[in-house]
């Protein structure tokens, strides 16, 4: 094969070689799900559907989960004044890890009227990895308190995972089985509902980008050494 040929290919191996680790960047799944709630109240049974959208934000060695429903779900006979409503919900792991995670948010910002679906503010909460995988977001159980009475929701049908991580376990295993931890707090994009969801470790994407762009490099440095070598070769005859 001639010098021409040999640098040319080389060159070709070392760019396929950075643009195969970027294509390898684990990608987050994210969709929203219709979830038909079958709720238990203090004047009686009622369901509801809202379409469920769970994102997942990199924060430190975890991840920072919000459950968004976009629809309003149960009703209360009598107004419920401003604060007078305070909600919790759990999130099912599955995947490589299992258990539940509890998302919590602030009480109801404004009052809400008598016999009208209670719209719930964003739920937050922290999830930190104790396994190696893909691992699944789906609702749980919606629970809301308010004047003195508390109103359960379970979803029916088994909806599927509204979110998918790619995550690394903080203590580097890879069996699942524990639960995720929790932290209440309001989250800053709350009841936006226009905003991408940011569900990929994006750190993760900027270290593989990182690596494919060494690649790269050490290619080109290669073919300058050859080039440099022949040019030294051809001097001496």
């Amino acid at each position: 094969m001639s010098y021409q040929k040999r640098t040319a290919a080389f060159a070709s191996v070392a760019a396929l070689a950075g643009s195969a680790v970027l294509l390898t960047a684990p990608v987050a799944r994210a969709e929203v799900v219709n979830v038909n709630y079958q709720c238990k109240t203090p004047i009686g049974d009622k369901s509801a559907v809202s379409p469920i959208d769970i994102k997942g934000v990199k924060s430190g060695s975890g991840y920072r989960i919000t459950m968004s429903w976009q629809k309003g779900v149960s009703s209360s006979p009598v107004e419920l004044g401003k604060g007078a409503m305070n909600p919790s919900a759990t999130v099912r792991l599955g995947g490589a890890d299992s258990g539940t995670l509890t998302v919590t948010g602030a009480a109801n910002q404004a009052a809400i009227p008598a016999n009208t679906p209670i719209k719930i503010n964003d739920l937050s909460g922290t999830y930190t990895p104790k396994a190696t995988g893909k691992v699944t977001f789906t609702a749980g159980v919606l629970t809301i308190k308010a004047l003195g009475t508390t109103t359960t929701c379970t979803p029916a049908d088994n909806p599927g995972p509204s979110l998918t991580l790619d995550v690394t376990s903080a203590g580097g295993g890879t069996n699942g089985g524990s639960t995720g931890s929790a932290s209440g707090g309001t989250h800053s994009d709350s009841g936006s509902g226009t905003a991408l969801p940011q569900t990929g470790p994006a750190d993760s994407a900027v270290a593989l980008g990182t690596l494919g762009g060494t690649v790269f490099l050490a290619g080109a440095a290669g073919v300058l050494w050859l080039t440099r070598r022949n040019q030294t070769a051809r001097e001496r005859h």
